[in-house]
């Protein structure tokens, strides 16, 4: 099968089946969002959700959480992963925003790199999610997803370089959707231990079974 086609049988599928997808983090502003997202860097979404309820109504804003100290930071977010670093990132991060920006998150990609604790994927996330861009973020579950579905070639070997695969084939009204659709099939389908093959719907297009 052609990789175009591969894509057409993949994305058609996903349209029907999730023609409304959204993040499982949950939040209630962009600002939010985005702290949600630094925090979920190597850590479950369903940990985030657990500390962000007293994390945002303690530091509801930018500029609230702006003028924080990092160990009360830590305090709230010392059960995911390398909370001293995301407690320094949020904290600097949140200054930078209030200072630099008026409280508001930036939409556009190169203001959002600039932000500590901000990557390539986070930025994406933002402006995909928050600000309807099309923008592909890639984490481990869409990297290998794309991979074992041969969406992308196996010379796709970074992050970037399946990003930039994603968006020259995936049409620009799906990618924003297209994140979520991937990542949710990589955490509950597609996983990276044990994948539920006999439960995937695509399993008739898996590279594995349709190579000669």
């Amino acid at each position: 099968m052609k990789r175009n086609e591969r894509y057409r049988h993949v994305l058609d599928y996903f349209r029907q089946a999730m023609p409304t997808v959204e993040t499982e983090l949950e939040y209630g502003s962009v600002f939010q969002l985005l702290v949600a997202v630094i925090l979920s860097a190597q850590c479950t979404d369903k940990r985030v959700n657990m500390v962000t309820p007293e994390l945002f109504r303690r530091f509801p804003d930018a500029r609230a959480l702006s003028g924080a100290d990092e160990a009360e930071v830590f305090e709230y977010i010392k059960s995911v992963s390398y909370p001293n670093s995301k407690s320094r990132h949020l904290v600097a991060m949140a200054r930078q925003i209030a200072e630099r920006f008026g409280g508001e998150v930036p939409s556009d990609m190169a203001s959002l790199l600039e932000l500590p604790g901000v990557g390539r994927k986070t930025a994406n996330v933002i402006q995909a999610v928050a600000f309807g861009r099309a923008a592909m973020a890639v984490d481990t579950h869409v990297y290998r997803v794309s991979h074992r579905l041969g969406l992308v070639p196996r010379s796709a070997n970074t992050p970037l370089k399946v990003e930039q695969e994603l968006m020259k084939n995936i049409p620009g009204e799906d990618i924003p959707r297209a994140h979520h659709w991937l990542l949710l099939h990589g955490r509950y389908v597609c996983t990276s231990q044990r994948p539920h093959c006999s439960q995937c719907p695509l399993e008739n297009l898996c590279p594995k079974n349709t190579a000669p």
